[in-house]
């Protein structure tokens, strides 16, 4: 499915989306909102890239972040719903990860963590490994696995 293809089918269900982006930096909502007409379906993104404005812009507990660090399934839960709770969407998607250069042995380069929020739904989280592929190619395949998930959960609205 094409980003077009994603747009039209949200648009023909009647769902926002909105996105909560880390290292991606708000590649996801650029994608979607560089096709015409995407206001329609794209309600916001936040591009919130340090620790204080995940707090601050999606709710993300200091707890969360302390016991489990930016780069973790429950902080990027919390980011999805955060995004979901200030915003007029129905479906979100975030991401936080380690684009590169560096990383450690516990969060290696190229982890990045995804959540998917849609109302009325549990949501969903999940880490994939795209190894230390270098920042741009880490960053990209991000962008294209949260627009996949976006895909998959307008199917909870079909």
């Amino acid at each position: 499915m094409t980003v077009i293809d994603l747009l039209e089918r949200a648009k023909a269900l009647n769902v926002m989306i909105a996105t909560a982006e880390s290292c991606t930096g708000g590649m996801v909502v650029a994608a979607l909102t560089d096709i015409p007409g995407s206001s329609a379906v794209v309600d916001r993104g936040f591009v919130t890239y340090t620790n204080d404005a995940k707090q601050d812009m999606l709710g993300v507990r200091a707890e969360t972040l302390a016991a489990h660090g930016a780069v973790s399934e429950e902080v990027a839960r919390d980011m999805a719903e955060g995004a979901l709770a200030h915003s007029n969407a129905q479906l979100a998607v975030s991401i936080t990860g380690i684009a590169g250069p560096g990383g450690s042995e516990h969060k290696p380069e190229g982890r990045v963590c995804f959540g998917l929020a849609a109302k009325g739904q549990p949501t969903t989280t999940e880490t994939v490994e795209f190894g230390a592929a270098g920042r741009p190619n880490v960053r990209r395949a991000a962008r294209d696995h949260a627009l996949k998930l976006l895909e998959n959960g307008l199917s909870n609205y079909a």
